[in-house]
């Protein structure tokens, strides 16, 4: 019997205005792995992770997450997935805490319980000196933290983080990315984009350029570097050859 993917999309299309966004996405990603998903501005990297989480309506096609249909059974879908969007949003009136233990309620998470998992989580991430203060004084990258944590709280089996790394200091940076690879570690598996290339190298067991909406290239680094035909290419130099192959294609 075939292994469960962690996320398997096939044929997604979306289109805005008549531009496709989207073009007959197809993409596994295995249980238990750090998946990177690169591409320009524009590439449909952020309306497909939205498509996922059920935060938009593909035009077509089909999206399973650990075997759930997430379109016939969004609900089911979304209690396995964590979102962490690039622009944090939060409750700025609540605190870190307040907020984090919120969510699990949400979640079903009893109040006890949840108010012992907010404050595991929030000290996990740094924020224990800030825990009990209004959000809307907290940086950028503390909000992101608390993101973070309240996507964290009740331990999704996938985690999709849309630039998670953006607008946190190298210390945080470091911090957020051993937490990632603890869930990964645990068994959780990640989707993440990022514009910083060397953060999916050095974290990443596999690699996907989407272009244009389509899955261009997918890999290790050291296949997508034998596919580039230089075994010491940097991720950017493959990168930049394959969506420039990608344009040359269109």
């Amino acid at each position: 019997m075939a292994a469960v993917s962690a996320l398997e999309i096939h044929a997604l299309a979306k289109s805005y205005d008549g531009k496709p966004a989207v073009s007959g996405l197809d993409l596994t990603v295995r249980p238990g792995e750090f998946y990177a998903l690169l591409g320009p501005n524009g590439a449909g990297k952020t309306t497909t992770l939205r498509m996922v989480t059920g935060l938009l309506k593909p035009d077509s096609g089909a999206i399973s997450v650990w075997g759930v249909d997430a379109l016939n059974d969004p609900i089911a879908a979304k209690r396995l997935i964590a979102w962490v969007p690039d622009e944090p949003m939060i409750y700025d009136k609540l605190t870190p805490l307040e907020y984090v233990a919120f969510v699990a309620g949400l979640w079903g998470v009893e109040g006890a319980e949840a108010e012992r998992e907010a404050e595991a989580l929030i000290d996990l991430v740094g924020l224990t000196a800030q825990k009990h203060q209004r959000c809307e004084g907290l940086s950028k990258g503390m909000r992101q933290k608390v993101a973070l944590c309240g996507a964290l709280v009740h331990a999704p089996k996938l985690i999709i983080l849309d630039e998670p790394l953006t607008g946190l200091d190298a210390s945080s940076s470091r911090l957020v990315k051993d937490v990632l690879k603890a869930r990964v570690a645990a068994g959780a598996t990640v989707i993440m984009t990022t514009h910083i290339l060397e953060v999916a190298e050095r974290m990443a067991d596999r690699i996907g350029v989407i272009a244009g909406g389509r899955l261009m290239a997918e890999g290790t680094f050291d296949e997508l570097r034998e596919r580039a035909g230089h075994a010491g290419s940097t991720l950017e130099e493959v990168f930049l050859e394959i969506v420039a192959g990608s344009e040359v294609a269109a």
